[in-house]
């Protein structure tokens, strides 16, 4: 194995792992970042492009229209950082901006979405590709150990994938990215903005039938890799804003009283009529609500850009 990327058998069992424990929490929940097996991975792509959902289309106009300013900012960089790179767009848009060689690491969980951006990056001349396979934590580990005094590497977290993390929780993976970056280093972080409930549930439960599909992919991935006995038509997909939380969240709802068995980590599990399966949240910001956020983290705006048709900021900050 290369360095930074993960064993596929450990990743195996902490699938079993994670899959047992939260599925005998109160509420029964599994973790997001399982969303995004090879198929999981390719339905979020098309949820992407739908016009009900701003996301990509939205950060991608603000990188098009402000790297140059962000380069401008960062006048020696010669390293990349993206925790999540996706489909590779985001940074391919960036790096037409650059005007000297970069190298750029690439971390992501996902094999396939690993692949997916460096087929698409491909083509950028003045940008090396290292692929890490790893988790967030891991992948920061490894920036601390890229970081030097006179080398502070550009992170970036785009996609809004802050919001799938609590509150607590953003702030502690806010806190870590300082540290791995070290005093000086810049954080280039997208955040979807707060926006009209209907507009929100429109892109969570679209009326193809993606987001319910990439909902439900969760449990068939369950059923190839643990032997599980989920019947998908007897769950359906929930989506539901939380204004209190300012928060969307995603359900897997069982639709009758059943019991289903996970032969491969020998756990039963009674569902009643109704009763749901939590798999994502996904936290809305307000713009200035960023900025407090990286202050309590240890960082300084430096540049923040708003795109005011689907509600979305992309945020340049300083470890200070």
């Amino acid at each position: 194995m290369r360095p930074g990327v993960r064993n596929p058998a450990l990743s195996s069992r902490s699938f079993a792992d994670d899959v047992r424990r939260y599925l005998q929490l109160v509420p029964r929940q599994l973790p997001s970042r399982y969303l995004y097996d090879p198929l999981g991975s390719a339905l979020f792509e098309a949820i992407c492009e739908m016009p009900w959902y701003g996301i990509t289309r939205a950060e991608l106009r603000l990188l098009a229209e402000h790297r140059d300013e962000i380069f401008r900012h960062l006048p020696r960089l010669t390293r990349i950082v993206e925790l999540g790179p996706g489909d590779g767009r985001k940074l391919q848009t960036l790096v037409g901006g650059a005007s000297a060689p970069l190298t750029a690491h690439l971390i992501d969980v996902s094999r396939a979405a690993l692949a997916r951006s460096a087929q698409t990056l491909s083509g950028a001349a003045q940008l090396t590709l290292v692929e890490h396979e790893a988790s967030f934590e891991d992948g920061l580990d490894e920036l601390a150990d890229l970081s030097t005094e006179h080398d502070r590497p550009l992170l970036l977290f785009l996609g809004s994938n802050l919001g799938n993390f609590d509150p607590p929780e953003s702030l502690s993976l806010l806190r870590r990215m300082r540290a791995s970056l070290g005093r000086g280093g810049t954080l280039l972080i997208g955040a979807d903005l707060v926006k009209p409930e209907r507009d929100l549930l429109l892109a969570y439960d679209d009326p193809l039938g993606l987001s319910a599909a990439f909902n439900l992919n969760l449990l068939l991935r369950i059923n190839r890799e643990l032997g599980g006995r989920f019947d998908l038509r007897t769950f359906r997909h929930h989506a539901v804003w939380n204004a209190a939380c300012s928060r969307m969240e995603m359900y897997l709802v069982s639709t009758k009283n059943q019991r289903v068995d996970i032969e491969g980590i020998d756990l039963g599990v009674d569902f009643a009529e109704g009763e749901p399966i939590w798999t994502e949240s996904s936290y809305k910001y307000a713009a200035e609500g960023v900025i407090r956020l990286l202050a309590d983290a240890a960082f300084a705006r430096v540049a923040q850009w708003v795109d005011r048709r689907d509600a979305f900021a992309l945020t340049l900050a300083r470890a200070i």
